[in-house]
């Protein structure tokens, strides 16, 4: 049965069935890998427990994306680890609440906006990255506890059950989708488990997950500059992680759902959960690619669905631990190397010997750069400035110049292409200042004078050729390219004296 659901802002079609079902799924997928990022950063694993829930329930609700599930993350546990090894939780506390409210700004001031500049070979790579990054997390659960690989019994064990679970979550939407196919997988290697006595990895083998409410309390550090200083580098880190993460998440969950999400209000409420994780005990976050994507795979498209997962996951913390930490980690597994399939994109495969090779070098970096240091932030900024250097490298080898001479004697240079830093030298190389008539004409009907650089070409050309006795015209300037020449008559004399306010001139359209 359908009905509809408005919170806040947002009024949509829901299926109640399909949203607590999903919402379900997503806590149990939440649980070994908030702990796991716990352990990773050096803290208890109810800090990670405590940051899923608080962090998926603040993002649920007033979030810029329905259906999208934060929580822990490991790209937040690999920025504070360090911290957390030196100074102990109250400061990762502290950390998480100044992220917090860096982010916040961020959504504040807008800044959602620069993804816009991340191009669609560094989102390939950066999913295709995370992909891999999934599937090799879930290699530690055919390792025993000295780090060994299983071998014999054990492992048949934990490989058949994995194969189960995958087959399942295959094959079961092609006969119903009436329940989710990842949590009937979970369910049925669960009373697989327990009905036969089965010996295997459990949630349990990786810690207890049995805690109370969240406690509330200030974090415990100093209140002066150096504890500021101390930890902002770390809280600048995290921010910039987190949002990157998340807004990519959020374009990724756009394509798949066809809609669009919004990056400002997702960052503000980003921000304000992070600030309550940080005053509830939690280690802080961001999105999380899998288990949205799990979230998405299920049907779900609505805020309830990350809603129950939070409330859910509370309610296994405080009631149900007992059973939660019977749950046989191969279920999980396998669904979280489902997820990983999921998530690689197969696409990108094919497109190598149809992309720019500059495109397929960008992807490869990203993808590698994600892998080997677990950086998201960095692979995402390396990968950004690639393609920008490619952009600016491909445009500075595009601007000419044709030339011609009219009736009256008067060289033209319609110039083609932009003009910035990158083509200031093969713009110099055009014109032929001491061959050339008294007068000529720089046409930039079809160019645009971009930056600084672009600014300092025209000063040096029209004082070579001032110095010669002959006069420049500047031609067909759009609005912002004479703004730009106005701001900058200050620092650069653009050395053409007919115009007495910016010492351009801009001839009218004949």
């Amino acid at each position: 049965m359908k009905k509809y659901l408005n919170l806040f802002d947002f009024k949509q079609k829901v299926d109640y069935k399909t949203e607590v079902l999903s919402g379900l799924t997503v806590a149990l997928a939440l649980i070994p890998e908030a702990v796991a990022f716990a352990l990773i950063a050096g803290l208890s694993p109810l800090t990670g427990l405590y940051a899923a829930f608080v962090i998926s329930l603040v993002t649920s609700i007033f979030g810029g994306r329905p259906g999208m599930i934060s929580g822990a993350t490991g790209a937040v546990a690999v920025v504070i680890v360090a911290l957390a090894i030196s100074h102990g939780p109250e400061y990762i506390f502290a950390t998480v609440v100044l992220a917090g409210v860096i982010q916040v700004l961020a959504g504040v001031f807008r800044l959602g906006k620069l993804m816009r500049l991340v191009p669609h070979p560094v989102i390939f790579g950066f999913v295709n990255g995370l992909a891999i990054i999934i599937f090799m997390s879930q290699l530690t659960q055919f390792k025993d506890a000295n780090g060994n690989w299983l071998t014999g019994q054990s492992l048949y064990i934990i490989l058949g059950l994995v194969l189960l679970t995958m087959l399942i979550i295959w094959g079961l939407p092609k006969l119903t989708k009436a329940i989710p196919a990842s949590l009937i997988a979970i369910l049925a290697v669960f009373g697989i488990v327990v009905g036969f006595g089965i010996d295997t990895k459990t949630v349990g083998d990786i810690a207890s997950i049995q805690g109370g409410f969240p406690p509330f309390h200030i974090p415990n550090v100093p209140f002066n500059f150096e504890t500021l200083a101390l930890i902002f580098p770390y809280a600048a880190i995290m921010a910039g992680v987190g949002l990157i993460e998340s807004l990519l998440t959020l374009n990724i969950i756009d394509e798949i759902t066809e809609t669009r999400g919004r990056g400002n209000k997702e960052a503000v409420a980003q921000g304000a959960a992070n600030i309550l994780s940080g005053v509830f005990s939690g280690m802080g976050g961001c999105a999380m690619l899998g288990q949205s994507l799990i979230n998405m795979s299920n049907g779900a498209r609505a805020r309830l669905s990350g809603i129950v997962a939070s409330v859910a996951l509370l309610i296994f913390v405080m009631f149900g631990a007992d059973l939660i930490e019977q749950l046989p980690m191969a279920a999980l597994t396998g669904l979280m190397i489902m997820v990983a399939v999921g998530t690689f994109e197969w696409a990108s495969l094919k497109t190598f010997n149809k992309m720019p090779k500059s495109d397929i070098f960008v992807m490869v970096v990203v993808m590698l750069v994600t892998v080997v240091l677990h950086n998201l932030a960095l692979a995402v900024i390396v990968g950004v400035i690639i393609a920008a250097l490619v952009f600016a490298w491909d445009n500075a080898k595009r601007i000419r110049a044709r030339k011609s001479v009219d009736e009256q004697g008067i060289k033209h240079y319609e110039i083609y292409g932009p003009l910035f830093f990158g083509s200031v030298s093969l713009f110099n190389e055009k014109f032929d200042v001491l061959n050339d008539p008294n007068k000529i004409i720089i046409d930039f009907k079809e160019s645009r004078v971009v930056d600084m650089s672009a600014i300092e070409a025209l000063n040096k050309l029209t004082e070579r050729y001032s110095k010669v006795g002959k006069k420049v015209h500047l031609r067909h300037l759009s609005t912002d390219c004479q703004n730009l020449l106005k701001n900058a008559d200050k620092i650069i004399d653009v050395n053409v004296l007919e115009d007495p306010s910016y010492k351009v001139v801009v001839d009218k359209v004949r």
